[in-house]
């Protein structure tokens, strides 16, 4: 019934077929036969061949694991997962899936976010491929907080599946049939730049209109203050004081952001507009999301314009348009002043967490680096002196 490999005190132990109340005790003195031969410090049950097993395999696992506490399962199949999971050994030890693999090799990206990409595989399902190679927790926390914002009533697109990417790292497999991203709207001239606009506000409108439990998320103006505090030896002490200031100042806010909303983060659908990329999700007051927003459409090209046509696809004075259009549609105004106003706001915070990330990237070392902090240290300078509050 099993197959067994010792290797560095490693006792892996190759499970296959059915267990039941039959086999069961067959399984467990062949098992306890290699412990004894062996005398692993620590067993690996690899589950890839099991096809079904019954309570009375259940007991051989949790005997196993009282008398070897490193004990743990690997290459479990969805439908055998969900069984340990429900009697609660995922609680109890490791459980680790069977992920089936999948290439992304010549599939058209639609979407990028900040931990990943996000690739069409075929007509009915997308992938977002995580940057980290290690990404499961990652993942899983983005499956909590999309399921966070769909209960709270936010069209959002939900993962259904885990996959092991070919070329390596994991994967979030979702369904949307023939989605196209807001950008794709754009770029074919499927719709019109205030259309698009309107329809992004609106989302924007109904992210920010949820009130979220504090623990459910990350709060964006803890956030936000630790990137203050690093640009502290970057900046004159009087600009590192106030920008701290008017950021601790903003009050605590639980309605939620999507943390990094643009427009190749929302799908449109059969005339349903669809979030995606969820695992920036955070609560907190919306100058923080009208920042994000203000860089993903111009603070990032500031200084490089080619930027936002690589990153959004669209040039980078459409990106602008968009942006501005935006914020007239959120805030219900026209009004040049109070347009200029708010959008001063977003820079100090926008230009801010720039400042931050291109410090962290070795951009101190780099001539485009050096430009790209040199044009944040000067907006903030001209920025922070005539600013009292970041509340719009």
């Amino acid at each position: 019934m099993i197959k067994t490999q010792f290797n560095n005190n490693v006792l892996t132990i190759y499970l296959n077929g059915k267990i039941d109340s039959i086999s069961a005790p067959q399984m467990e003195s062949e098992i306890n036969k290699a412990r004894q031969q062996y005398n692993a410090e620590k067993i690996i049950l690899d589950c890839d061949k099991l096809e079904y097993t019954t309570s009375a395999g259940l007991r051989v696992i949790l005997r196993l694991k009282q008398e070897v506490d490193d004990t743990r399962l690997i290459n479990v199949h969805p439908e055998i997962y969900d069984i340990f999971d429900m009697t609660g050994f995922t609680e109890m030890m490791t459980v680790e899936k069977a992920y089936r693999i999948i290439s992304v090799d010549g599939c058209e990206v639609i979407g990028q976010g900040a931990n990943g990409k996000i690739y069409r595989i075929d007509n009915d399902t997308i992938v977002k491929v995580f940057l980290d190679a290690d990404a499961l927790d990652e993942i899983q926390r983005q499956r909590e907080l999309a399921r966070t914002a769909f209960v709270l009533g936010v069209p959002t697109a939900i993962p259904f599946d885990v996959v092991r990417i070919e070329s390596g790292g994991f994967g979030s497999v979702f369904e949307l049939l023939n989605a196209t991203s807001y950008a794709n709207l754009l770029i074919k001239e499927e719709k019109s730049l205030d259309e698009v606009a309107e329809m992004s506000v609106n989302m924007l409108k109904l992210i920010h209109s949820r009130v979220v439990k504090p623990d459910s998320m990350p709060d964006m103006k803890a956030v936000a203050l630790d990137w203050a505090v690093f640009l502290k030896d970057y900046l004159p002490e009087e600009l590192f004081n106030k920008l701290y200031a008017l950021i601790d100042a903003i009050p605590t806010d639980l309605h939620m952001m999507h943390g990094d909303y643009h427009i190749k983060n929302v799908m449109y659908q059969n005339g349903e507009s669809l979030l995606i990329d969820m695992d920036t999700l955070c609560y907190g007051n919306p100058i923080f999301e009208l920042a994000s927003i203000y860089n993903a459409y111009v603070g990032y090209g500031a200084i490089d314009h080619s930027r936002i046509k690589d990153f959004l696809g669209i040039d980078f004075e459409e990106s602008s348009a968009f942006w501005r259009k935006s914020l007239e549609l959120y805030l219900g105004t026209t009004d040049e002043a109070v347009l200029q106003s708010v959008e001063d706001k977003a820079k100090i915070i926008g230009y801010t967490r720039i400042m931050r990330r291109t410090i962290r990237r070795n951009g101190l070392n780099t001539e485009s680096g050096k430009a790209e902090i040199e044009n944040c240290r000067k907006v903030l300078a001209e920025l922070l002196p005539e600013t009292e509050t970041l509340l719009i």
